[in-house]
């Protein structure tokens, strides 16, 4: 008898995603020695059996949709290979799709070349997003150390509810009540768009990269510190700037962006969790770009702090979603659903800190951690940032062709250029 799991409120709403994105979220980690694969197999392995999802098929049969548990062999979740030219090797694996019919929704693989290792993860972000993604990293990370070192088996991933419910469990019966009443539509309605070229049947999936170095990271943490920024209020503020300048926007037009948001926030214990999604947006709207990149600054702080200030900041449309996939078979649901929501053009997440120590095997640091969202289909971006030993990485993920691959990398220049200058620090 075949073994059903629920599809989630955030699978169906990824799932929808599909017009949109590739919607699979992407890790690579680099070591400096050569790591044991059958430990990791046997790691995630024992993952697969703890978190069934990660092996199951998603079935839409137009009037409902479920996971359905499927048989899988870890040598068709693990390759490995001994590449010539490992950078490529991994852009190549990255840059994969997982369709959602697949009878599994995570791949692994594990480059090998002059005594070093690479490990890149490719997962459906139906099954969890990226708060959850490096929570699974670094519990593999965990175990197999454990494994490797003690003999433990590896088995210590948490299991439990995968619902969105989850996120009103920190409240009171009444803040409940108002909590599941937030019917507004927070979709974000703006033309503005990144500069990209037409979509085209050539066009291919690619990662853009740039880092910003540590001591670049150490002034921007400081220089917000004095504005009351946060290091994402001063990487949006950026990302506004450089996209006036890209894109030529009219310096007086009001322009937003979408940033994600860890809806974890609101959940009093995740500690008997399933892994799966908790991830919103809220609106990022500045009313012009300011006469200099510091009034652009106070923009930001301003219609972020006014987010920050809402008890149920992530939390509006949720009850419209649930009620939207409730009344109608799910078809119908989702033509429904699209008519009132408006998928950003412009979008950031800031995927946060990966742990030096957390990610160690062996004891052996990464040497680069990383981490990225989906693919998104012109002309909509997502911008995605992580942080690994106070140095950022911020990325694109674009379907598209070398001349959009140049207008990213023309768009990361004026994000240095706009952080140099905010970390100047040259307001009055």
């Amino acid at each position: 008898m075949e073994r059903k799991l629920n599809a989630e409120l955030w699978d169906k709403m990824h799932y929808l995603f599909r017009d949109f994105n590739d919607r699979m979220v992407h890790v690579e980690l680099n070591y400096d020695f050569e790591i044991d694969v059958d430990a990791l197999k046997t790691v995630l392995i024992c993952f697969f059996e703890k978190a069934p999802v990660l092996h199951s098929r998603f079935v839409d049969n137009h009037f409902s949709t479920h996971w359905e548990v499927m048989p899988y062999n870890i040598n068709d979740v693990v390759t490995v290979a001994y590449p010539d030219d490992v950078p490529a090797a991994v852009e190549e694996f990255l840059t994969q799709y997982i369709p959602p019919e697949s009878h599994l929704q995570m791949k692994a693989a594990v480059f090998f070349k002059d005594g070093k290792s690479t490990i890149c993860i490719v997962e459906n972000h139906m099954c969890m997003d990226g708060g959850d993604l490096k929570y699974f990293v670094n519990a593999l990370c965990e175990n197999y150390n454990a494994y490797v070192n003690e003999h433990k088996s590896p088995i210590a991933l948490r299991t439990g509810s995968r619902s969105y419910e989850e996120v009103y469990s920190s409240f009171s019966p009444t803040e409940t009540r108002m909590a599941k009443n937030l019917y507004k539509n927070v979709c974000a309605k703006d033309d503005h768009s990144f500069p990209l070229t037409n979509n085209s049947i050539s066009d291919v999936s690619f990662i853009a990269r740039r880092k910003i170095d540590e001591e670049r990271f150490m002034k921007i943490k400081a220089v917000g510190k004095k504005h009351g920024a946060t290091i994402n209020d001063m990487l949006v503020t950026a990302y506004f700037y450089s996209l006036y300048e890209l894109a030529g926007y009219n310096p007086y037009d009001s322009v937003t962006i979408s940033c994600a948001i860890d809806l974890r926030r609101h959940i009093k214990d995740t500690s008997e969790m399933g892994i799966t999604n908790h991830t919103a947006f809220m609106q990022c709207n500045i009313p012009e770009r300011g006469r200099d990149i510091f009034q652009t600054l106070n923009y930001v702080v301003r219609s972020v702090n006014k987010f920050k200030n809402d008890k149920f900041m992530g939390l509006y449309g949720l009850p419209l979603l649930k009620f939207g996939y409730s009344i109608l078979p799910h078809t119908a649901s989702e033509e429904v659903i699209k008519i009132g929501y408006s998928n950003p053009l412009l979008a950031m997440s800031n995927i946060g800190i990966l742990k030096a120590d957390k990610l160690a095997l062996s004891g052996h640091e990464p040497t680069d951690a990383f981490m990225t969202g989906a693919v998104k289909y012109k002309p909509y971006v997502l911008l995605s940032a992580t942080s690994y030993k106070n140095v950022v990485t911020l990325s694109m993920c674009v379907r598209g062709n070398e001349q959009d691959k140049k207008i990213v990398n023309d768009f990361f220049d004026l994000m240095e250029k706009n952080l140099d200058v905010l970390i100047g620090d040259t307001a009055e």
